[in-house]
């Protein structure tokens, strides 16, 4: 079989090219921060786990959540709620973190501290294979 130019496929390939790229944030939600949060805790739900088994417990493909700050944060906290054993990976400017669930945090993975202007990708995984309970995401520039 022997391929033609076809311009009307070529139209095709050019138009679907953007949310094909655009299609790994698919089903994350984009908060962008300047100085502050809109609203403080940010409070944000949805079904936690995935089809990918990571070192960091089973997590979708693409993040839930990305966080795009303009300028670095003095302070941060990001917070995962959930039922079973919820894990949070954060692929950030500066490296990947994974934040288990330990009776310290009481089951809630947790991270605070300084925060580098940059995109951050959230990841809210579960230990359990199987399960994907819904969890609440909670963000503040507050010390709690």
């Amino acid at each position: 079989m022997k391929l033609k130019n076809n311009p009307a496929i070529f139209q095709a390939v050019l138009l679907l090219a953007p949310f094909l790229l655009l299609s790994q944030y698919a089903k994350a939600e984009i908060v962008k921060v300047d100085d502050n949060l809109e609203s403080d805790p940010l409070i944000i739900i949805g079904k936690s786990g995935g089809s990918v088994n990571s070192n960091c417990g089973v997590i979708p493909k693409t993040p839930h959540q990305v966080l795009k700050l303009k300028k670095p944060l003095s302070y941060l906290q990001i917070t995962v709620e959930s039922e079973s054993k919820p894990t949070l990976l954060i692929d950030s400017p500066v490296g990947k973190f994974c934040i288990l669930y330990d009776a310290y945090s009481g089951n809630k993975p947790k991270i605070s501290g300084f925060f580098k202007d940059g995109t951050y990708k959230l990841y809210i995984g579960q230990m359990v294979p199987g399960k994907s309970p819904k969890y609440t995401l909670s963000i503040s520039q507050h010390e709690k």
